[in-house]
């Protein structure tokens, strides 16, 4: 018996649902899904999300829009959760960073870090796009411009509140090197490493002159937490932390984040941690860019891909297969409406959707019953399929989808060669049931390896090939419509 505990980052909600997002949710999702199935009786698996909603990005998003702020995060942070819903993602918490729980546990949490924090006079640079204070180095480096945002840096002075990161430093290095905390892909770690070298103590407040909009600094009316101090203990709120014990369920099994945020999750996130007693993330799971014909989408080039118009198209599963199969688990990757509709005319409808077509036709006219008796779980194939798993509990769903697509190709292929068509017109029915019912294992084992990355499809096919009542068996027809409608 194990629980298995997912996070995803939560987003800011001074904009709607971007691909970004999406890519967190989905990678979890396929995670969650997968756990569930290799699990047993027993097992358990808690995936988080949420909405980071402090912060002067989104209080002066809120004044452009004309709304109060409070009405203006609840809106957007609505979208959000209808986002993750019209996503089927099989999330079991969500937390608004305003929610009074997390705010009153935030407070606490500041105060069992106390040890860990003074006050210092801050003089430098700021981004307001990034929430994010930047080293003199990384202004000079980046000629005084934030490269996400295309905006000049702001020149700050205040006094804040201050994390020692000094003091957590080598802690974190060792759990980095030794992958007590697992940094995926590698050159992540390496990176995250470089990172953690150079790092500063960060500030952790704002003047209320500056950042009204947030939760107070307790016995500090003055000073509000800034955004990360306040955002990334999301992880541990939600699961009612301090108020209760959550051993049961942290360390969390992975966090889902993109690569913008890795230095927060990979510095930040762990002295929080370990400031608090509280043992690091197993793994911590990061994926690339979207990239649109090669380049950054950015609002300003027009080249922004909306990730609900995505899934409008050819329906939630080819969503999946394109961003599962098409983008890589850890790299930046392109996407163009040429590439997904190839993707789904010529690999969903044509590989697979044509293929079960195909075979369940081939049953029906040579009368090729369903296996009433067929009640595998996804764990059985661990043998037979131990590549499969392998990159599966490695988070390399994209490797993991080829694995499982050239299976797909293998019993098209099988089809072709052992032509079962031709055995009916020799009269040998006995060698056309066996061939036809060996395609059908085939394609059952096949589709269980599909169940947590296409998992719409991988029912409907299960479905197909095991029509009800499936206590007795049951002729094989194929569908009354195409699994995957070309387009």
């Amino acid at each position: 018996m194990s629980n298995v505990y997912l996070c995803t980052a939560i987003p800011y909600v001074n904009g709607n649902p971007h691909i970004g997002h999406a890519m967190d949710y989905l990678l979890a999702d396929t995670y969650a899904r997968y756990r569930r199935l290799i699990g047993g009786a027993g097992d358990e698996v808690r995936l988080s999300a949420g909405t980071d909603e402090h912060g002067n990005k989104v209080f002066r998003s809120a004044e452009r829009a004309g709304m109060s702020v409070e009405e203006y995060s609840k809106l957007n942070s609505d979208k959000f959760r209808n986002f993750i819903n019209k996503m089927d993602v099989t999330y079991t918490d969500f937390i608004r960073t305003t929610d009074p729980e997390h705010a009153r546990r935030c407070q606490e949490i500041w105060q069992k870090l106390t040890p860990h924090i003074y006050t210092a006079e801050y003089d430098g640079w700021y981004c307001e796009g990034c929430e994010s204070f930047v080293t003199q180095k990384e202004h000079d480096e980046n000629h005084g411009i934030c490269p996400d945002h295309q905006k000049p840096y702001e020149h700050l002075t205040e006094k804040n509140y201050y994390l020692r990161i000094a003091d957590f430093k080598e802690q974190i290095t060792a759990a980095i090197e030794s992958d007590q905390m697992q940094i995926l892909p590698a050159f992540r770690k390496t990176e995250a490493l470089k990172l953690l070298a150079d790092a500063p103590d960060v500030s952790i407040s704002r003047p209320r002159n500056h950042l009204s909009w947030g939760i107070p600094v307790p016995g500090d009316e003055e000073q509000v937490m800034y955004v990360w101090m306040d955002a990334l203990p999301n992880y541990i709120t939600v699961l009612g932390y301090p108020d209760r014990d959550i051993s049961a369920w942290w360390p969390a099994t992975a966090q889902f984040i993109g690569k913008d945020i890795l230095r927060f999750h990979t510095i930040i996130w762990p002295a929080i941690l370990l400031g608090l007693g509280l043992p690091l993330p197993k793994h911590m799971v990061t994926h690339g860019h979207i990239l649109a014909n090669g380049q950054k989408m950015s609002k300003s080039l027009g080249n922004v891909v909306d990730p609900v118009e995505v899934m409008d198209r050819h329906g939630l599963d080819a969503f999946r297969y394109f961003f599962l199969a098409h983008v890589d688990t850890f790299l930046d990757s392109d996407f163009t409406w040429e590439k997904f509709d190839a993707a789904y005319n010529n690999e969903l409808a044509n590989d697979l959707g044509n293929l079960v077509h195909r075979l369940a036709t081939l049953c029906r006219k040579n009368e090729v019953l369903s296996n009433p008796d067929y009640h595998p779980a996804l764990n059985d194939y661990r043998d037979t399929h131990s590549e499969y798993f392998a990159l599966m509990d490695r988070f390399e769903f994209t490797k993991a989808f080829a694995y499982v697509w050239q299976k797909v190709q293998a019993i098209n292929k099988a089809i072709d060669e052992q032509k079962p068509w031709e055995l009916a017109k020799q009269g040998k029915t006995a060698e056309v049931q066996q061939v036809l019912s060996s395609l059908v294992r085939q394609l059952d084992d096949v589709n269980n390896l599909l169940a947590p990355l296409i998992p719409n499809a991988s029912a409907r096919i299960h479905t197909i090939l095991h029509p009800e009542p499936t206590t007795t068996a049951q002729p094989i027809v194929p569908p009354a419509t195409p699994l995957f409608p070309k387009a």
